[in-house]
């Protein structure tokens, strides 16, 4: 099976509200608030997480995506998980963890773009832009819809995050 793809970005926020204000005048929709718990294991290959969410449920997913500020390719695969604690444990038993993210997301939708409103615990408040690309799409064919959120948002470079939240986390440590 082949992993699923996405052209993303994340970057600071200092002013959430007028970033949900901006993506709806665009003419996004509100999909609400999601509760997340985010727990990274270390992997050899790319990255693994377990997310719990709600409402939504849990997940394990697993990516691979470089750490750079710009706009980025993200490969991911999920399982859907039935008994996210007995998971955690045994992942936890067999390959220790790297750390746990713990976030409110607002979830808005644009053109088959993921608009996520992040506020971070222990980090603050973040934007991530997710473009979904279909199978037979390339990078560039998501690069327009990305420049619109991007102007109309008001996300600069100089506010442009490289870094996982997991890896901020760690380095505050």
């Amino acid at each position: 099976m082949h992993p699923r793809r996405n052209l993303e970005l994340k970057a600071h926020d200092p002013d959430p509200e007028a970033t949900l204000r901006a993506a709806l005048a665009l003419g996004a929709t509100d999909e609400g608030v999601l509760e997340q718990r985010d727990t990274y294991f270390p992997v050899a290959h790319g990255r693994l997480k377990l997310r719990e969410q709600t409402p939504g449920g849990a997940h394990l997913i697993q990516y691979a995506r470089a750490d750079e500020p710009q706009e980025r390719e993200s490969a991911y695969r999920l399982a859907a998980i039935a008994d996210p604690a007995a998971l955690a444990a045994a992942l936890a038993a067999a390959l220790g963890t790297e750390g746990v993210v713990v976030k409110r997301r607002r979830l808005l939708l644009w053109e088959r773009v993921r608009i996520h409103l992040d506020d971070v615990t222990g980090l603050g408040t973040f934007v991530e832009l997710e473009a979904v690309l279909s199978d037979d799409e390339e990078l560039a064919d998501a690069q327009p819809r990305i420049d619109r959120l991007r102007a109309t948002l008001g996300i600069g470079d100089d506010r442009l995050e490289p870094r996982g939240y997991a890896q901020q986390l760690l380095e505050r440590a």
